[in-house]
């Protein structure tokens, strides 16, 4: 066991002079494959983090939207909808919902904006999202002007703004009254966006909406597990256009890894022979080119993953920020919580690192093969 170790260690220090004496070919061979593991595992990184912030945001979505359709197109629902649906054995709680978006030409931003009871009393004071505070240039105690759909001005106080870190949901968002959201909208009485729906066995979900619909035929409950489900697929199929623009780099990477890993140059093939003519076995050559291939995938994997880490999680992946998280005149800006994922690491890891360490070998075995002479006469 102990010679073993040092036959090891031992090829293993000459594989480090023998890559430093051919360090420009290795190098740029290097940078190429940290370039594509970086690029990969911040793509993997991100979509893995979003998916993440998407699943703790909707963790106190409710457990069911109710919504009115009129000719496919989601309406108003009228609040009547409410005692029906409440009626219904298993349903806890349903709350009619204001809310919608609004256009300000000011700076082509679209706001989202929600009414909330707690709103209601004293002063008409608005809370707003950072995303709008920094829009705006407003401060606790400014007035928010905003035009309502009657051409009549709605003045708005600033009474608070969300923190930073709620810049993900409530970046643009400004929570009103429902009077004020009348008034801004021109809203009917009566009427809502949606119905939020609790109920009390998550289990019995499918069997209340049933009930809805056939109580409600123009509505369209929507559970909770299908807004999740959309929401990571959206993230993955984000990511999988993301992955088809990169394809085109992948590919480039592959053929040129391919190439420098199964064809020899005369320099390498004369030092092959050189080492058989002094005594190393086939087997020692083999493992000498195991041990080059496994130092350069395995450099780059390291780095590339600790720089796609360091690029996602500190400074919140700058590179794929405006493909994955969409774009808006009031972007988010949030720092992402880190989530590493070993399953989908190490499908990266087999991927990039095996084939390119086995393809360095095969092409060494026929070298080491053939008789020293002739080899060393390449």
């Amino acid at each position: 066991m102990k010679r073993t170790i040092e036959r090891h260690l031992n090829i293993l220090e000459f594989t480090l002079a023998s890559l430093l004496r051919r360090r420009g070919k290795n190098l740029s061979l290097l940078a190429m494959y940290l370039l594509v593991i970086f690029m990969l595992a911040s793509l993997q990184f991100f979509v893995s983090a979003l998916k993440r912030e998407a699943a703790v945001i909707l963790a106190d979505a409710p457990d069911m939207v109710v919504q009115r359709l009129m000719a496919g197109r989601q309406d108003l629902v009228p609040t009547e909808y409410a005692t029906g649906i409440a009626g219904i054995r298993g349903v806890t709680a349903v709350r009619p919902r204001l809310w919608g978006y609004y256009y300000d030409a000011l700076n082509g931003a679209n706001y989202t904006i929600m009414a909330d009871e707690q709103q209601a009393a004293g002063l008409p004071r608005a809370a707003i999202g950072a995303g709008v505070a920094r829009a705006r240039t407003l401060a606790v105690g400014d007035l928010l002007p905003l035009i309502s759909y009657n051409k009549t001005p709605v003045m708005l106080e600033v009474g608070s703004i969300f923190p930073s870190s709620s810049d993900l949901i409530a970046a643009d968002m400004v929570v009103i009254s429902p009077a004020q959201f009348h008034t801004l909208f021109n809203f009917p009485e009566g009427q809502a966006t949606d119905l939020a729906v609790t109920v009390r066995n998550p289990k019995e979900l499918p069997t209340v909406a049933a009930k809805i619909a056939t109580l409600f035929p123009d509505s369209r409950p929507i559970l909770k597990s299908e807004i999740q489900r959309t929401y990571q697929s959206i993230f993955d199929w984000r990511g999988g256009m993301t992955l088809m623009v990169l394809s085109a780099a992948l590919l480039s990477f592959i053929i040129f890894a391919w190439d420098k890993a199964t064809g020899l140059s005369a320099e390498e093939r004369k030092e092959i022979g050189i080492l058989k003519s002094i005594g190393w076995e086939t087997s020692d050559v083999l493992l000498l080119k195991f041990w080059e291939g496994t130092v350069i995938s395995l450099t780059a994997f390291l780095l590339g993953v600790v720089l796609a880490y360091g690029h996602v999680f500190f400074l919140s992946a700058p590179l794929f920020a405006q493909a994955l998280k969409g774009w808006s005149v009031i972007y988010p800006r949030f720092q992402l919580v880190p989530v590493v994922d070993a399953y989908q690491l190490a499908v990266l890891f087999f991927l990039t690192v095996v084939p390119y360490t086995t393809a360095t070998v095969i092409p060494c075995w026929r070298a080491a093969t053939t008789d020293p002479d002739a080899a060393m006469r390449y």
